[in-house]
């Protein structure tokens, strides 16, 4: 796929910090209960940490005890939906639509929400624009 944000390899490994990297480019996944963002109750916008394109509102954000952020909807054509079979597993992950970043998965597991779904996502993909 073409992404509005291209980058070489080794751009993309100068503008990361090694474990950004690891995450966004290579759909890792940082331990659970760890990230920066996983109890943040602050008021924002989510962003993706490698091209800055928007994300998530805060106010999808829940906590769904897993131990990475979770929201329950995307901002509109903001994700990239892609079939995860890795690890004997069939999952569905989400990659940012303007530069194919890993941010994690989503699953059909959200209960309470309005959506039902639960977007399961690595902080460090992350970066917070608080709302004044």
């Amino acid at each position: 796929m073409t992404y509005s944000v291209e980058k070489t390899d080794a751009e993309w490994r100068e503008q990361l910090s090694p474990d950004e990297y690891a995450v966004l480019r290579k759909a890792g996944t940082e331990r659970a209960f760890t990230g920066k963002y996983t109890d943040t109750e602050t008021t924002g916008v989510y962003r993706c940490k490698a091209c800055e394109a928007t994300l998530f509102e805060s106010d999808t954000k829940f906590h769904s005890g897993c131990g990475w952020p979770s929201f329950y909807q995307p901002i509109s054509d903001t994700i990239e939906y892609i079939e995860d079979t890795s690890h004997g597993m069939k999952r569905v992950e989400v990659r940012c639509a303007s530069c194919g970043s890993h941010l994690g998965h989503v699953f059909p597991d959200g209960y309470g929400t309005p959506t039902g779904d639960r977007y399961c996502i690595n902080s460090i993909s992350l970066t917070l624009e608080e709302k004044a």
